[in-house]
């Protein structure tokens, strides 16, 4: 059996032809909890109500939550796919980790689909497929979107070609 990462590429290995971002876009809390509420007025204007917000976890796991609590959404669900290994670097293709999200939750819902950033878009398409096979309809939110994303997210708070800083994401691990 090959070790978990034996596919383990870089970003530039990936996309020969797409810079390895150098600046970095800083993300805040404050910040962050403002493009949350923005998200949500976005959700409301377009007409869309969600029954339930999926969370692309682990990164669209807190804004899911704030976008949740600002349309006052109580039903949520995550589906854990792991792409990206570490800066720059990413699997092959995204995987589906456990536990898995409960499908039958979805029928006959409006989904809202929430990540962070949708980076190559491969992360953001296949949950959305996922999702959008049991339900009446998904729509997807990110923070972010990147230029050369292969798909296009419903709704965009900003978009950037850096590599982007979260706030719960900017410090290591805490260890022993």
């Amino acid at each position: 059996m090959p070790p978990p990462y034996a596919d383990l590429m870089t970003t530039s290995e990936a996309a020969p032809d797409q810079p390895v971002p150098t600046e970095r876009e800083i993300l805040g809390w404050q910040e962050f909890g403002d493009a949350s509420r923005e998200l949500a007025r976005a959700v409301l204007a377009s007409d869309f109500a969600p029954d339930v917000v999926v969370a692309v976890a682990r990164g669209g796991l807190l804004p899911a939550a704030a976008i949740a609590y600002a349309l006052d959404v109580k039903v949520m669900g995550a589906l854990n796919v792991e792409f990206y290994t570490g800066i720059d670097t990413r699997l092959t293709d995204p995987v589906v980790l456990p536990p898995l999200l409960d499908t039958d939750a979805l029928v006959g819902k409006r989904a809202l689909v929430v990540d962070d950033v949708a980076d190559t878009g491969e992360t953001l398409a296949l949950v959305l497929r996922l999702v959008a096979a049991h339900c009446v309809e998904a729509r997807s939110a990110v923070l972010y979107a990147k230029p050369h994303a292969m798909i296009e997210p419903d709704l965009v708070w900003r978009r950037t070609a850096r590599w982007i800083t979260f706030p719960w994401s900017a410090l290591p691990p805490v260890t022993r």
